[in-house]
């Protein structure tokens, strides 16, 4: 499940690509005459151990002369086209692959599309399995493997497995099954944990990405490869309109529109909470035992995984300490590095064509050793990052990288902010928030989720009452922010529930230049984000365990807005804001204490927030400096 239609995963993918020229050498056209004349396509009804049989194509050398190893993609998205006859106009993980003729593998996940069997969300992992109806996708995974190595003539005994967002989850849950021929994992953008990453954020509910993906994710009963029709129409392009003014509440999204026709919808419903029902569905524990090479890949501004990479990597380098494990992260969006280009988002330049330079030299390079030949040593470190703000790849051979201090960002009156301590005995700054006018996430009209955000302007909202901004002064020297940024805020609310925002913003000098490619844009006093998260403060002792504010008492609300490499260089500032919405991403808290999805209009009221900045009440982020 990826919070979005299938195509809006490929769009930022192909937004920047149009717009700049490909340093690979071949076209689309070019490639897809190549597969036609070279690989022949097969489709198979694969048998899993408890009998159910999955749609399976494969994609396979013509040549009979050598031997090839496996490529392969599990996915709920469908293989389409469907046929043998029909070819896709390219195969692989990326282009610079195609001529190495690698065995290319597709297969419809266990009740999804052509395939049989009952589709489940994130089927929990099963660490012990007894019987051959205890299955999972780690014996999916280990019987499709065992099936293609016996029967796909031309194999070399190496397989080797990708995938990207849902499918990234797949390829994790697969790297468990422990068959002897896998070789090479590469979980991109992987869910991991479907609480924390696509249905909610820190317990608030990502309404807009949920709303549109389930109106074509639809649960279905028998094989099929027609796409079903949606449960409703929006016609309303204003995503921002059409959530406040049409869907109007969390509740009325379910009562007005998907009305219980779509069951993976409603568990949001049932399951606000981080309960037992989410807590089995985390992959991340069981992302243990692994004997072969992974490499976990991501984008600093991946507007729907960016948990899913990060912890991906982290519970697989501390559960299997002693294998390789590559982890690759770069200036893109989800999915971005599938692209041709990733030079530009939004308005932001990073300064080279970042994606086929991953494809060329980081991902082709890690297939062909493990899978192809391994006779020389692989030249790649254990994490290769791009580093925003100067723009320029780094290799570090741990991470999180050697030599970053820890340091505290605090918050003052007058909306300074520093690395030194307030001292004040008594200081906050406050704000009104009114749900029924809660803070757009974007500055831009889009239909209530854009990939875009991740890099925006966010003068919109400095210029708000509703949101805080404390910056510091103009820098001296550069500094770079690395890992994990946590903000400890010490607040207080009106209300019994209220959620927070904290924005970390680069705010570029005055006398920045413009654009060749964005005239438009005024980049003086730009403040471009750089790393945002949401914290529904019900949560702030116990995610199971919801809790409400006592009115306008001092109360601690910690919020992790997960890792950075960004350089805000000499002449910029530093800047956080907070503010209480960030709608239609999330869903709007009625800022009183009760179940968000019962909610009705007459429960959403103003509330007045506060952020304390005092020495007995301080309030800062915690963050790592590289030096």
């Amino acid at each position: 499940m990826k919070k979005l239609f299938l195509w809006l995963l490929l769009i930022p993918v192909c937004s920047y690509a149009q717009k700049t020229e490909s340093p690979y050498p071949f076209s689309v056209a070019q490639d897809s005459a190549y597969i036609r004349e070279n690989y022949q396509k097969m489709e198979f009804m694969v048998q899993m151990r408890d009998g159910i049989k999955l749609f399976t194509q494969v994609y396979a050398p013509k040549d009979q002369s050598k031997k090839y190893p496996i490529l392969m993609q599990r996915t709920p998205y469908t293989c389409s086209p469907y046929g043998t006859d029909k070819y896709k106009k390219r195969i692989g993980p990326n282009p610079f692959m195609l001529r190495s003729n690698y065995i290319v593998v597709y297969q419809d996940v266990r009740g999804r599309w052509a395939s049989e069997g009952k589709f489940v969300e994130m089927t929990p992992h099963l660490d012990i399995k007894k019987a051959k109806t205890d299955i999972d996708e780690s014996t999916d995974t280990y019987d499709t493997i065992d099936w293609l190595t016996k029967n796909i003539s031309n194999n070399n005994g190496k397989v080797g497995q990708w995938g990207i967002s849902y499918p990234g989850f797949f390829t994790s849950a697969g790297a468990v099954s422990e068959h002897p021929a896998l070789k090479a994992s590469s979980p991109q953008a992987p869910m991991a944990d479907l609480w924390r990453d696509d249905a909610f954020h820190n317990g608030a509910f990502m309404i807009a990405a949920n709303f549109g993906f389930y109106n074509f994710f639809q649960e279905q009963t028998k094989p099929t490869i027609t796409r079903p029709p949606a449960y409703f129409q929006n016609n309303n392009p204003d995503g921002y309109d059409f959530y406040l003014n049409e869907v109007k509440t969390t509740k009325n999204s379910e009562d007005g529109f998907y009305k219980g026709r779509n069951v993976y919808y409603h568990d949001n419903f049932d399951h606000p909470s981080y309960d037992e029902h989410w807590k089995k569905r985390n992959i991340l524990p069981h992302l243990k035992g692994i004997k072969h090479a992974v490499m976990v890949v991501g984008g600093w501004y991946d507007e729907q995984d960016l948990y899913g990479t990060f912890n991906t990597y982290k519970a697989i380098e501390k559960q299997n300490p002693n294998i390789k494990n590559i982890f690759v992260v770069g200036p893109w969006v989800h999915g971005g590095w599938a692209g041709s280009s990733g030079q530009m988002l939004a308005d932001v330049d990073f300064g080279s064509k970042v994606s086929p330079y991953y494809q060329e030299n980081i991902e082709a390079k890690f297939f062909h050793h493990y899978l192809i030949d391994d006779s020389k040593p692989l030249d790649l470190p254990e994490a290769t990052l791009f580093e925003t703000g100067t723009n320029k790849w780094r290799s570090f051979d741990t991470y999180p990288a050697k030599g970053t201090q820890e340091k505290n960002l605090y918050f003052h009156s007058n909306g300074k902010l520093s690395f030194t301590a307030p001292t004040n005995e008594k200081s906050f700054s406050d704000y009104v928030s009114d749900p029924n006018r809660p803070v757009p996430f974007s500055s831009k009209i889009n239909d209530g989720f854009s990939a875009d955000y991740m890099v925006e302007d966010q003068r919109f909202a400095y210029a708000r009452p509703d949101v805080l901004s404390f910056s510091t002064d103009v820098l001296e020297k550069d500094i770079t922010l690395s890992g994990e940024i946590k903000a400890m805020l010490k607040v207080a609310t009106s209300g019994t529930d209220a959620d927070w925002i904290v924005k970390v913003i680069d705010v570029y000098p005055a006398d920045a230049p413009e654009h060749p490619k964005r005239p438009e844009v005024v980049y003086g006093n730009y403040q471009q984000l750089v790393r945002s998260e949401i914290f529904r403060g019900k949560y702030r002792e116990d995610i199971s365990k919801p809790k409400p504010f006592v009115p306008n008492q001092v109360t601690s609300v910690n919020v992790e807005l997960q890792d950075v490499l960004h350089t805000f260089k000499k002449g910029h500032k530093i800047m956080v804001q907070i503010q209480s919405s960030c709608f239609p991403f999330a869903d709007r808290n009625p800022q009183k204490f009760m179940d968000i999805f019962k909610a009705e209009e007459k429960d959403y009221q103003k509330a007045t927030q506060k952020v304390f900045h005092q020495k007995s009440a301080a309030s800062y982020l915690k963050v790592g400096i590289l030096e």
